[in-house]
C-alpha cells in the first residue's frame, strides 16, 4: 500500500513536492532523499517529513495530507493521528487525511515533532495498515536578535600599549537555526570607542588602535553591536557595553615640586633624629609610584629614608652636629622610582633633585671631657692625699663656663676644682685591686648642665704580705715511726700579686733545727715535706710537737713568715696508719658541734618562753585596769540644776539618798568636758557658809582623779547638794519639801548673811508673786 504526501507552498518559496509514494524496502536497504537523508524505516515502509514555518499566525494552518493508495474516495477510511502534540497542536481530517496546525509554533522551543498515523476501515473498525511514524519539522524564521553571553564586560589593558594589542573578545548568540540561511550568522561592529579601539567583525575580538595615556584618561566605555543576516538590512541586532580600564605603567618619573627646603636641627639632637620631610610627586600609581630618596656626594652627617606609606623623604641626623664647629649645611637630594622596567628606562634618564639647607641651632651643652674614660695607677700603701691623676672637661659653648668636679659615692678618693684626684684613705690591693669611679663635671653658670666620665683606678701591688700556709694542717706521727718517714706535705700562698710566678722557700727555725725530731725538705716547687728524724715517739711522755716553719717569698724585698705546725703523736694500728687518730678527733669535734647546736636551741626556746610570759603578764594587767568597764556608768547620776517635776515628783530620784547628810563616793561616771566640772565648782561656791569645805572636797577629788592610774580617761564628779556641816538652811532641794511652795516662807534667808541675800530676794519675790 502506498501513501501520497502532499506538501504545500512554504514561506512563499515554491517547493512543489511530487506525490511521494511509500514503497516497501528491505530493512538493510539505504535510502537517500534529496532534502533529508534521515528517513524512517518502519515495518518496511518509508515516510517523509513535513515542514511547517514557525510563528505562523494563521489558524488551522494546513501542513499536508496523508492518503492511502487503498482509499478509493468512498469515505470508508478513517485517518487517525497519534503522538506528542496530536489533538492539541496538530489535528487531522479523519475523512481526507489533511493535517492542520492549530497553534503558533516556535522553533526555539521545539523544532521537531514525531507523530504516528493509522488508517482504519470505518465499516469494519479494523486498521487497514499498522501504525506508521513520520516527522513534522518547524522551519526557522529570523525572529531572534543576537544576545551577548557574558555581560557585563570589563577589561584591563596597560597604558601606552602598541596598536593591535588584544583587549578582550565578546561573543553573542543567536537562537535562530544556524543551518537556515543567514538567520544566525553574526557580524560585530563598534558603535562607540573609535579611534582608540577596533573590533574584528567575525570574531568579536577588540584591539587597541592607538596608544593611550592613563594619566590623561584611565577608562573607556566601548559599545559593541552584533547583527545577524551578516549585517544585511532587515537583520536583527543586539548591543553590549565594555568597560576598558588602563592599567598603569611606570612612564612617569617622580619630580620635586619644591626646588628648595629649609630645615633646622638642634646641636643637642641625638643621631637618628628626624629633622624634616621632603616630598616628590609621581603621576603613576601603586608600585610604579614607589620612590627612593638619596643624598648626593654621600653625606656623612645626614641621610634620607623613604616612608613607604606616604612616599615622603625623611631627613635624619646621621652624625651629631656642633654649632660651634659648623652652624649650617647644604645638601642636595635626589629621587627616583624603585621599580623601573628596562623598556621604560627612557622615561627615567635624569633624576629629579632639590636643595636642602639645614640650619644648626645653638644649645647650652653639658661639659665635655677630653677623654671618654680615664685609667690611673697608684701603688698600695701610699699615704693620705697621694696624687692619683687628673681629669679635664671644658664647656663647648661660646661662653666657656668654669667647671666644678665631684666624685659620686667614694670614700677613698676626692677631687678638687682643677680635676686632680687624690686618695683620702690608704689603699690595699689585697682588699680591692680596682676602683671604678664616676667623675661628674658641672657648669658653674648652669648647674643643670652635667656630664660624667668613668675613671678606673688600678691599685698596684707592693710586697707587703708574707707567705703563709695554704691551709690548716692536721699532722700525726706514729709512735713507732721510722726515721726519714714523710708525715706531712705543706704548701704556701701569698696574697700579694707578683709580676713573676711566686716562689717560696721553706726552712725550720733555728730552735727547731737543733731539735732532731723532725726535718724539712724544700721540693723547690712551692711545696715541702716534713720527715721524722728519729724513732721512738711516746704518746704518754710527749703527745704533741710544735715546730716553726719559716716561709720566704721571692718578692722585693723578700718577706718571711713563721708558721706553726702542730704534730700529734698517734697510737697507730698494725699497718702504721694514723686514720684511727684522725677519726677520733673528728668524732670529738662533731660531738662538740652537736652540743653547741643543742645549747643554742635551748637558749632560743628559753628566750621565746620569757617573751611569751611577759606578754601574758601585760595582757593580764590590762584586764585589771578597768574592772568595772562592763558595768553601766549611767546609773545614779544626780543633777540639781533644774527644778524637776515639782515637789510631788518623788519617783525620778531616790529621795533617801538626797537627804543623806553623809558624803558617799559612788562609781565614777563619765562626764563630757572639763567645763562641766568648772560649772559645778562655781555652783558649789554659792552653797552656803561652809563653801570652803566643798572647795576642798572638789579639789581633793580632782587631784585624786588626776593621779589615779586606774581611773578612766575622763573626769568624774558627783554632787548631792551637801549644804555643809551645821548649816541652818538645811537642804534647798524642792524634792525634800513636805509642803507646797504656798506654805513655805523664805524670810529667814535674809538673816543668813550677804551670801544668801540673792536667794532671799529671789524666793521672797517668788512667794509674794504667787500669793
Amino acid at each position: 500500500m502506498d501513501y501520497c504526501l502532499l506538501l504545500p507552498f512554504t514561506l512563499g518559496i515554491s517547493l512543489v513536492w511530487p506525490c511521494f509514494m511509500a514503497t516497501e524496502i528491505s530493512q538493510t536497504e539505504e535510502v537517500k532523499h534529496p532534502v533529508d537523508s534521515h528517513l524512517r524505516v518502519k515495518r518496511g515502509w518509508m515516510w517523509n517529513q513535513f515542514f511547517v514555518p514557525e510563528e505562523m499566525n494563521k489558524t488551522n494552518y494546513h501542513i499536508g495530507q496523508l492518503r492511502s493508495d487503498l482509499d478509493n474516495g468512498n469515505n470508508s477510511f478513517q485517518y487517525k493521528l497519534l503522538g506528542a502534540g496530536a489533538g492539541s497542536i496538530f489535528v487531522i481530517d479523519e475523512r481526507t487525511g489533511d493535517i492542520f496546525a492549530v497553534q503558533k509554533l516556535d522553533r526555539e522551543e521545539r523544532s521537531l515533532y514525531t507523530l504516528r498515523a493509522q488508517v482504519i476501515d470505518s465499516t469494519t473498525g479494523r486498521a487497514v495498515e499498522p501504525e506508521s511514524e513520520f516527522v513534522i519539522r518547524v522551519s526557522d524564521i529570523n525572529d531572534n536578535e543576537p544576545k551577548f553571553l557574558d555581560e557585563p564586560y570589563e577589561a584591563i589593558v596597560p597604558e601606552m600599549s602598541p596598536e593591535g594589542t588584544l583587549v578582550i573578545q565578546v561573543t553573542a548568540n543567536d537562537a535562530d537555526d544556524p543551518s537556515s540561511g543567514n538567520n544566525a550568522r553574526l557580524l560585530y561592529s563598534l558603535l562607540q570607542g573609535q579611534p582608540y579601539f577596533s573590533i574584528e567583525p567575525t570574531t568579536g575580538i577588540i584591539r587597541t588602535s592607538s596608544k593611550m595615556d592613563r594619566e590623561l584618561q584611565d577608562e573607556y566605555w566601548v559599545i559593541i553591536q552584533a547583527k545577524d543576516m551578516l549585517g544585511q538590512p532587515g537583520g536583527l541586532s543586539g548591543t553590549t557595553s565594555v568597560l576598558i580600564k588602563l592599567s598603569d605603567v611606570n612612564d612617569n618619573k617622580p619630580i620635586f615640586k619644591e626646588s628648595f627646603y629649609r630645615l633646622t636641627v638642634s646641636e643637642a639632637a641625638p643621631t637618628g633624629t628626624s629633622i624634616g620631610k621632603i616630598m616628590a610627586y609621581d603621576n603613576d600609581i601603586g608600585e610604579n609610584a614607589e620612590m627612593d630618596y638619596s643624598i648626593e656626594d654621600d653625606s656623612q652627617t645626614f641621610d634620607i629614608i623613604t616612608n613607604n606609606e606616604t612616599q615622603e623623604g625623611i631627613v635624619i641626623l646621621k652624625k651629631k652636629v656642633d654649632f660651634e664647629h659648623q652652624n649650617d649645611y647644604r645638601i642636595r637630594a635626589n629621587v627616583k622610582n624603585r621599580h623601573v622596567d628596562k623598556q621604560l628606562l627612557k622615561y627615567h634618564v635624569e633624576a629629579s633633585s632639590t636643595l636642602i639647607k639645614v640650619q644648626v641651632e645653638d644649645e647650652d651643652e653639658p661639659p665635655v671631657f677630653l677623654l671618654p674614660y680615664y685609667l690611673f695607677e697608684v701603688f698600695e700603701g701610699r699615704p693620705h692625699g697621694s696624687f692619683v691623676g687628673t681629669v679635664s672637661a671644658t664647656d663647648p659653648d661660646q661662653r666657656n663656663s668654669p667647671i666644678r668636679y665631684s666624685i659620686t659615692r667614694s670614700k677613698m678618693f676626692s677631687i678638687d676644682d682643677n680635676g686632680t684626684i687624690i686618695t683620702t684613705n690608704a689603699l690595699d690591693r689585697e682588699i680591692s685591686a680596682w676602683y671604678n669611679l664616676s667623675i661628674t663635671a658641672t657648669e658653674k653658670y648652669n648647674v643643670q648642665q652635667i656630664s660624667a666620665v668613668p675613671v678606673y683606678v688600678q691599685v698596684l701591688n707592693i710586697n707587703d704580705h708574707a707567705p703563709e700556709f695554704s691551709e690548716y694542717y692536721d699532722t700525726y706521727v706514729c709512735e713507732n715511726a721510722d726515721p726519714g718517714q714523710v708525715i706531712q706535705t705543706i704548701s704556701a700562698v701569698d696574697r700579694d700579686e707578683s709580676i713573676e710566678d711566686h716562689h717560696f722557700y721553706f726552712n725550720l727555725s733555728v730552735e727547731d733545727t737543733k731539735n732532731s725530731s723532725f726535718i724539712i725538705i724544700d721540693n723547690q716547687d712551692n711545696t715541702a715535706v716534713i720527715l721524722t728524724n728519729r724513732t721512738g715517739f711516746s704518746l704518754q711522755e710527749e703527745p704533741v710537737f710544735y715546730i716553726s716553719v719559716l716561709i720566704a717569698d721571692n718578692g722585693s724585698p723578700s718577706l718571711t713568715s713563721t708558721n706553726t705546725l702542730t704534730i700529734h703523736v698517734c697510737d697507730c694500728d698494725d699497718y702504721g696508719s694514723t686514720q684511727t687518730c684522725r677519726n677520733k678527733d673528728r668524732m670529738l669535734s662533731m660531738g662538740f658541734r652537736t652540743e653547741v647546736v643543742l645549747a643554742i636551741l635551748i637558749s632560743i626556746m628559753l628566750i621565746f618562753g620569757f617573751i611569751f610570759l611577759i606578754l601574758g603578764l601585760k595582757q593580764r594587767r590590762k584586764q585589771t585596769l578597768f574592772p568595772a568597764k562592763s558595768e553601766d556608768f549611767g546609773e545614779n547620776i544626780f543633777r540639781y540644776d533644774d527644778e524637776g517635776g515639782g515637789e510631788e515628783d518623788t519617783e525620778a530620784f531616790d529621795v533617801v539618798e538626797l537627804r543623806s547628810s553623809a558624803l558617799m563616793r559612788e562609781r565614777k561616771v563619765q562626764r563630757t568636758a572639763t567645763a562641766e566640772i568648772r560649772r559645778l565648782y562655781r555652783q558649789s561656791l554659792q552653797v552656803g557658809p561652809d563653801s570652803a569645805i566643798f572647795r576642798k572636797f572638789i579639789l581633793e577629788k580632782l587631784e585624786e582623779a588626776n593621779t589615779d592610774p586606774c581611773a578612766p580617761p575622763f573626769d568624774s564628779l558627783q554632787t548631792y547638794a551637801f549644804e555643809g556641816t551645821g548649816s541652818l538652811a538645811g537642804s534647798l532641794s524642792s524634792l525634800g519639801s513636805a509642803a507646797s511652795d504656798q506654805e513655805e516662807y523664805y524670810d529667814y534667808l535674809n538673816e543668813l548673811g550677804p551670801r544668801f541675800k540673792r536667794l532671799a530676794c529671789m524666793f521672797g519675790s517668788a512667794t509674794q508673786s504667787y500669793n
